[in-house]
């Protein structure tokens, strides 16, 4: 298979980002179609992206393009019923998380990548495939730190943002649910086990509309884990900066810490505040790299027919974590998994 015909089902933000790299950035890859509900994103497709296909209906879209994948991109309602349709027309998939919106929605996506067991199926978390991340997952797997035991993660959205999350609140499933499956997966990734029970509490100090929909602004959960690791995680939509990523790895000989500060570049600010670095503003320009290299990663396992390492369980392990987390910060009270 010497060119891999990709369509693409979502062009929103980040849908822009998944459609430019395969239409000009990834070898091998040519983007060949474009499904979205909204004209001025197909009209985005034909002029920006030179796409020949357009469809405003994801059925028509596969029945109709010459395609070997698709890349999922949609709203989260979507993916599980795009992910069986695309398998079942004998394509390849690359799914946005998250990869269902509830277990049980997850539970059918696994039959359906079970069912087609030659046919590839990535799933996109992408901090996996961010040069900093996977260093330290390396430098974890040489014993750089001892015996990890200890995750602390922080995952927080910039304050100029916050109207939208407010917006979508009553749809979006929740903080825990919208914005910590990225860290539980790096939790069960650098700790190499599974989690085991979790307790999780919210504050509204600055948006109390997030109240009216039963949800939090900020959030706070505690992992224990099967194999006796522990975790933190902060998660929010307040940060006063920008966009706040953080994570440390705690092991028994050292630990890693992976941007402390969520810095736009290496150049400081030298003025009247002092000495300052300027920060980045969102997820798409934080993890520019790690969008390309994952969606490189999905052509090169169709081109050589090789099966990625994150699979379609481990979207369903992160799905149940964090409804365990919602759980226990409804409930106030801790919460074990498959309970």
């Amino acid at each position: 298979m010497s060119e891999i015909k990709v369509g693409i089902v979502g062009l929103g933000r980040l849908g822009k980002v998944h459609a430019r790299n395969i239409a000009f950035k990834i070898p091998g890859a040519k983007l060949v179609a474009a499904c979205s509900i909204m004209e001025a994103e197909l009209q985005y497709a034909k002029e920006e992206l030179k796409v020949s296909e357009t469809f405003t209906s994801y059925k028509e879209m596969l029945e109709k393009a010459d395609l070997d994948a698709v890349a999922i991109v949609s709203s989260s309602p979507c993916h599980c019923d795009q992910i069986e349709k695309a398998l079942a027309k004998g394509l390849h998939v690359f799914t946005e998380k998250p990869l269902g919106v509830d277990v049980e929605e997850c539970k059918k996506a696994e039959k359906a990548v079970e069912a087609h067991p030659d046919q590839v199926f990535f799933l996109g978390f992408m901090r996996r495939f961010d040069p900093s991340y996977s260093y330290a997952k390396k430098k974890i797997e040489e014993g750089a730190i001892g015996t990890p035991y200890m995750v602390k993660a922080t995952g927080i959205d910039p304050e100029a943002a916050v109207e939208g999350a407010i917006k979508f609140a009553p749809t979006s499933g929740g903080l825990f649910i919208d914005m910590s499956s990225h860290d539980v997966d790096l939790i069960r990734w650098f700790l190499g086990s599974e989690v085991k029970e979790v307790y999780a509490l919210g504050a509204n100090f600055k948006h109390p509309e997030f109240l009216s929909c039963n949800d939090t602004e900020t959030g706070a959960a505690l992992f224990q884990l099967e194999n006796g690791g522990i975790a933190e995680l902060h998660v929010g939509r307040t940060a006063a900066h920008g966009y706040h990523i953080e994570t440390e790895i705690v092991g028994t000989e050292g630990s890693i810490r992976i941007s402390p500060v969520p810095e736009k570049n290496l150049a400081i600010l030298y003025d009247r505040y002092g000495a300052r670095q300027e920060c980045v503003e969102s997820f798409p320009e934080r993890f520019d790299e790690a969008y390309l290299l994952e969606m490189q990663e999905f052509i090169q396992c169709i081109i050589e027919k090789k099966k990625p390492k994150l699979s379609v369980y481990d979207g369903t392990r992160a799905t149940e974590i964090c409804f365990a987390m919602k759980k226990s910060f409804e409930e106030k009270r801790l919460v074990k998994l498959g309970e």
